[in-house]
């Protein structure tokens, strides 16, 4: 069963309860207070007639026989009055009764009404219904007490119980009318509640089935269901962005891999003639084909770093960037010797520890390459304020042509092409700004050289 059938049943059904509850307890809280009225009426007549037996007849006549709502032609004419006025006997100890007033009904003594006529305390009563004659009566028996007997009164409640049945009729048409309708209605909201779910069920189909969708026609709203439509949509369009920039790195490395792989296959061919060849080229052949291979290698590991650098399951916490721009600086100096100069505040940014050490590392080693270009022997610099971290140094600089794009995967500047690297330094440095709502720059030092580096959201900041 559908959920939409689900929550229209479930409406149905508590419909039919309410509707059930309310007319039992509308039925219910009706015939009380007509019972309770009769009843009252049979009593009061009762002590009229137990103080003043001489006038039993006339009580008869004051008793309330029921409400008078009997329908057209079964109501009583005026030569009928008689049978509709109730009836008041007396009942001796040994059972036998006799008319004290109202018609010549014979009203039953039962052996609870004998037991009340012989030896009943005064004023214990019972009170029943009795059919006689085809005709239903409310019957109350009082004993008068010391033997002498016992007092009944009675009403016909046919009356009364046609009235209470034409209500119960009614109140179950009103309730099978108010079922329908709210029947009707749950539907009508199960349609609405579920139409967006629906729509997002077809949307999740289509890809499972086809690995991608556009989300279209997906509504959002302030309830949980349009705050799962827009989560979706919104899960919809990043995974359409991690598509793209999937396919285009796997396009971006092919062309990038493809151009060492070429190298080393040409030397392979010309290893089959090694025995050809004169030392010196066999050792620029040798020197050549290492190159390449370190190269492939550290290309790859790029390009691991890469597509890992967004899908990292590294937990946020509080990074002081001057420690971790320490670390970075003194992992360079191993690696090239190259000191570096750092000039930070004490900021505390809300970030992963790794992921900035890593982006600030990588500037700072495309700093040390392009310094050893132009054979500069002064210290990079690093400048961190207030989220904004800057590396210097004095190579070559950067173009304004070329300042846009060097955050560009395997982009690399003229002036770069004869040196080595993957030109995926900066492309890792950009996802690690973006992942922690940065955005990244690029340009020329003052005196010469480049400035390159990257912030951190303000949000982010926590001193």
């Amino acid at each position: 069963m559908s959920l939409r059938a689900r929550l229209a049943l479930a409406f149905a059904v508590v419909g039919a309860v309410v509707a059930a509850l309310v007319g039992l307890a509308s039925y219910r809280a009706a015939s009380d207070r007509i019972f309770a009225e009769i009843d009252r009426s049979l009593r009061s007549a009762t002590v009229t007639a137990a103080q003043t037996p001489d006038q039993a007849p006339a009580v008869s006549g004051a008793v309330t026989p029921g409400p008078d709502l009997f329908p057209g032609p079964d109501r009583p004419g005026p030569g009928d009055e008689e049978e509709w006025r109730p009836v008041v006997r007396a009942v001796d100890r040994d059972g036998t009764s006799s008319r004290l007033g109202g018609p010549h009904v014979p009203l039953p003594v039962s052996d609870t009404h004998r037991a009340l006529a012989a030896s009943g305390v005064y004023g214990q009563s019972q009170t029943t219904e009795v059919v006689v004659d085809g005709l239903t009566y409310r019957q109350l028996t009082t004993a008068l007490g010391g033997g002498r007997g016992a007092l009944q009164v009675a009403v016909q409640v046919d009356q009364t119980h046609y009235v209470l049945g034409g209500m119960a009729r009614e109140i179950t048409g009103v309730g099978l009318a108010v079922l329908v309708v709210v029947a009707g209605v749950g539907r009508l909201l199960a349609r609405r509640i579920t139409r967006r779910l629906v729509r997002l069920a077809t949307v999740a189909e289509e890809v499972s089935v086809e690995g991608h969708a556009d989300g279209s026609g997906l509504e959002d709203g302030r309830d949980e269901v349009g705050r799962l439509s827009a989560s979706f949509s919104r899960m919809l369009a990043r995974l359409a962005v991690a598509r793209e920039a999937q396919e285009r790195l796997v396009q971006d490395a092919a062309h990038e891999l493809r151009t060492p792989l070429t190298s080393l296959r040409a030397n392979a061919e010309v290893l089959r003639r090694v025995t050809e060849l004169s030392p010196d080229a066999r050792d620029r052949l040798l020197d050549d084909v290492e190159g390449e291979t370190r190269e492939l290698g550290h290309l790859v590991d790029e390009l691991v770093e890469l597509a890992l650098s967004r899908g990292r399951d590294e937990a946020e916490e509080p990074v002081e960037l001057a420690a971790v721009a320490r670390r970075a600086a003194q992992r360079v100096y191993r690696r090239t010797g190259r000191l570096v100069l750092c000039d930070a505040d004490d900021c505390v940014v809300r970030g992963r520890r790794q992921g900035l050490e890593r982006a600030m590392g990588n500037l700072l080693e495309n700093a040390a390459k392009f310094d050893a270009a132009t054979d500069s022997d002064e210290p990079i610099e690093v400048r961190l304020r207030r989220g904004v971290i800057t590396v210097r140094d004095r190579g070559p600089g950067i173009r304004h042509s070329d300042a846009e794009r060097v955050f560009d995967r395997f982009y690399r500047a003229e002036t770069a092409r004869g040196l080595p690297g993957s030109g995926l330094g900066l492309a890792i440095v950009r996802d690690v700004a973006e992942a922690h709502g940065g955005t990244v720059f690029a340009g020329t030092r003052p005196g010469g050289g480049a400035a390159v580096g990257f912030t951190v959201d303000t949000s982010r900041l926590l001193r």
